[in-house]
């Protein structure tokens, strides 16, 4: 009887001791701060449904947690998402950006939804019904593309813009993005590392100066040596009567500069957008590298070393040597 007595008694302070910690964790667990909705999205319904429905509770001020997502120390992780979240993108500011952006933040979004990458598997997998669909991401697309009024690339046909004529800035002065990354016609010159297309009808063709095609040459590029600079230049296409196609109509030019010293929250790589015939610059201050750029580099790009886009075997060398090997 004394034995069954001391087994009772130990599991009862064991509960109150287990009860006490858990009770004492909820005096650390601070509520997300409120902070409220300055501009909402405007998008069709079906769209805005999904959104909510799979974004909202971490991107935006509208949190809607289950009440496990409240306590502690289940709560420190989830706020620490959301805050992280919050920065990348807020549904709830979605007025404070440029219509260029909201485009942008559209194509993020598509991406990480066609990758699997969001919403996080780890939020899913509490949350099952923020599951992404096929039929959702295929309305996500129809609206990110009617948002670059993207049409099939026929309806260019009568609207020659050959690949060469990217626009030139006055050559005394180039634009510069709110990051300090400076266009420079220069890359015109520069190596062909790469090339791309998107579901949106257009080509990509990606350069690289000197020092980045020998990161690439060398494969040595997780990290990517300081001073490489890589160019995504954007066109949509154009196809002839024959069938062919061929670049058309100069969209932007996209620019990653590494300098680990200076862009050290967006791991390194100053980035940059400059678009249409103007060469306008994307972004209103230096934060929107962190909020529109990286996260998606972060998440899709890690093993290259956040640069899409890199040739799987561009080695030609020691891929010759190795064929003669044999």
């Amino acid at each position: 009887m004394d034995t069954v007595k001391k087994k009772r008694n130990f599991i009862a302070i064991a509960f109150l001791v287990i009860s006490g910690v858990f009770g004492g964790l909820q005096l650390f667990s601070k509520p997300l701060e409120g902070k409220p909705v300055t501009g909402k999205i405007e998008a069709p319904k079906e769209v805005i449904s999904i959104l909510e429905n799979s974004c909202f509770s971490c991107h935006s001020n509208q949190q809607n947690l289950n009440w496990y997502d409240k306590i502690a120390p289940v709560s420190w992780a989830v706020n620490k998402d959301i805050r992280r979240a919050r920065e990348v993108l807020n549904f709830s500011e979605w007025g404070k950006l440029s219509p260029a952006e909201h485009k942008g933040n559209m194509y993020a979004i598509l991406n990480m939804m066609q990758s699997g990458k969001m919403p996080l598997h780890e939020y899913t997998l509490l949350h099952p019904s923020a599951k992404i669909t096929p039929k959702d991401i295929e309305i996500i697309k129809k609206y990110t593309l009617s948002l670059s009024s993207a049409n099939p690339a026929a309806q260019h046909k009568n609207e020659p813009h050959p690949a060469s004529s990217i626009p030139t800035a006055a050559p005394t002065k180039f634009p510069v993005s709110p990051n300090e990354v400076q266009y420079t016609p220069d890359f015109k010159n520069w190596k062909v590392i790469s090339m791309s297309t998107l579901f949106d009808n257009s080509i990509r063709v990606i350069y690289g100066n000197d020092i980045a095609v020998k990161a690439v040459e060398t494969e040595n590029f997780h990290p990517w040596p300081d001073g490489s600079i890589v160019v995504k230049s954007v066109w949509k296409q154009e196809e002839f009567p024959s069938g062919e196609i061929r670049p058309g109509k100069f969209i932007n030019a996209q620019f990653m500069v590494k300098d680990s010293k200076q862009y050290k929250d967006t791991e390194g790589w100053g980035f940059a957008k400059f678009s249409g015939d103007d060469l306008h610059p994307t972004g209103k201050t230096v934060s929107f590298a962190k909020e529109s750029c990286i996260a998606c580099h972060r998440q899709l790009a890690e093993k290259t070393g956040y640069l899409f886009d890199v040739p799987m075997k561009v080695n030609t060398q020691r891929l010759i040597q190795n064929l003669q090997k044999k």
